[in-house]
């Protein structure tokens, strides 16, 4: 499967295409990497070198790609963090292109917002621009639940509110949702879960919840469950294969102490991970 991610990069750790293209390529996905920021580290470390790429770039580089016939296969864009109005326009074109190139073609876009320990993040115009034109154009999304929350203005604690909250953004226009993040009040301790729903149903996986965080494990996660999802069409077993691989990336880490995702060495993960969840049907 061929696979157009539009991303940011950086040259230290993880995130972005940075964080997302690997895995892919490791399970077996030619990957074509745009990227829309090339910086040094992610700007979490507070002072960063590099640049910005305008809309323009970005298009210059897709209608290049499209010149060498490299859009007429691709099965999945893939995009993440996008800055305003002028990435977020880019990257509809590019969607746009491709699925002139191929119909069968999917957009899973990760709405980069926030979360619900740091708020919003992004600023208004980036808001106005994920909620009322990346996500009507996206097949699939994977917000977090506040996320969700911010795109559909609703505030999804429990599952039946988080599923409440997805059946009303999945009338706007993504057929299947990851939330990649479930906080319900009612969860055991220490655990958290991922959420994917669909036309035909929806599934919950629980794992135990690491006591620290790392930028790029949602990029890899979304990465992943895109990946798997677009080549099997089964929302269960992708569910399945993202939490296993992200929650043993995530172990490895912690157990280094690392400050930075170790996605080199967890790449057996990606491919075969060593420990398995049980994925619920819930609806």
């Amino acid at each position: 499967m061929r696979v157009l991610s539009i991303q940011s990069c950086v040259s230290y750790g993880h995130v972005g295409n940075s964080a997302a293209v690997f895995p892919m390529q490791r399970i077996g996905h030619e990957v074509m990497p745009v990227h829309t920021v090339v910086f040094s580290n992610h700007t979490g470390y507070g002072a960063w070198g590099g640049q910005l790429l305008s809309g323009d770039v970005v298009r210059d580089i897709v209608r290049g790609i499209d010149e060498r016939g490299g859009l007429n296969d691709v099965d999945l864009v893939v995009s993440g963090y996008q800055g305003g109005n002028d990435i977020g326009d880019a990257i509809l074109d590019a969607v746009a292109l491709v699925k002139e190139r191929n119909p069968q073609a999917i957009y899973a876009c990760d709405p980069v917002l926030g979360s619900a320990k740091s708020g919003c993040f992004v600023a208004p115009e980036v808001q106005t621009l994920i909620r009322d034109r990346v996500v009507p154009k996206a097949d699939l999304i994977s917000p977090n639940q506040f996320e969700l929350g911010f795109i559909t203005g609703t505030d999804p604690h429990t599952l039946e509110e988080t599923l409440a909250s997805v059946d009303q953004v999945r009338e706007v226009g993504p057929s299947t949702v990851l939330v990649t993040s479930v906080f319900r009040p009612d969860r055991p301790a220490d655990t958290i879960e991922m959420l994917a729903v669909t036309g035909e149903g929806a599934w919950i996986v629980q794992t135990p919840q690491l006591p620290f965080k790392r930028n790029g494990s949602g990029d890899v996660a979304s990465a992943l469950f895109s990946s798997h999802f677009r080549s099997s069409g089964d929302a269960a077993s992708a569910l399945a294969l993202t939490a296993a691989s992200v929650y043993e990336l995530l172990v490895k880490t912690y157990e280094a102490d690392s400050p930075e995702l170790l996605i080199v060495e967890a790449q057996d993960a990606f491919v075969a991970p060593t420990q398995t969840f049980e994925v619920r049907q819930v609806r």
